[in-house]
């Protein structure tokens, strides 16, 4: 079954139309949904897919107690030995929907660097992602790390500063390309041998 890691900007506190027609195609789908437990896009996210009475939701929280659980679905408690309360050990959570999930919807306000870190995560595991920017209200589909430059080029220099210190920016997009060809090799490698076989 797949599996979609929803998330956004915790300034994000309204679903745009067409991130809630992207997720009604998801619940249409019967695909599974995991969801943070945060204020903002998370909480946004939650509202609409309790509206929905959808039950194939898992929310994910690092510690014992969720922040928001609208739905009361079942909930996936990450431990982690990280101070409570502070950037890393929020982001525990994160990592760990990135690890379960096979692509991502993420709702960005072009500032946020904790969704932007959530896409560089899943394309570090080779998984794609929806990012919708508002503004200016529109999709852009993250398959490959030239796609992070096209997130960043949405950035105000100041922002783009701050993922850059926050997220390490400079040594991971390289670490990204290089995994991208490395993906690419194996692929040809593989694809070669096949042919060879025949």
């Amino acid at each position: 079954m797949t599996t979609v890691f929803i998330a956004g900007s915790i300034s994000i506190r309204h679903l745009h139309p067409k991130v809630q027609e992207r997720i009604m195609n998801i619940v249409r789908q019967e695909f599974d949904v995991v969801v943070g437990d945060a204020d903002g896009a998370d909480k946004a996210i939650q509202h609409f897919l309790h509206a929905m009475a959808y039950r194939r939701v898992t929310v994910f929280c690092s510690g014992q107690v969720p922040r928001n659980n609208i739905g009361q679905w079942p909930v996936h408690h990450i431990h982690t030995t990280l101070r409570p309360g502070t950037r890393a050990f929020f982001t525990a959570k994160d990592i760990a929907m990135a690890d379960i999930a096979d692509s991502g919807l993420m709702i960005w306000d072009a500032k946020s660097t904790g969704t932007l870190g959530n896409v560089i995560e899943l394309l570090n595991r080779q998984k794609y992602s929806w990012v919708f920017i508002a503004p200016p209200s529109q999709f852009l589909a993250v398959k490959c790390a030239e796609r992070i430059e096209a997130l960043l080029s949405c950035m105000s220099a100041s922002a783009r500063l701050q993922a850059q210190h926050k997220l390490g920016l400079e040594r991971r997009l390289p670490a990204l390309h290089v995994t991208e060809k490395q993906s690419t090799l194996f692929a040809q490698n593989v694809s070669d041998v096949l042919h060879a076989a025949h």
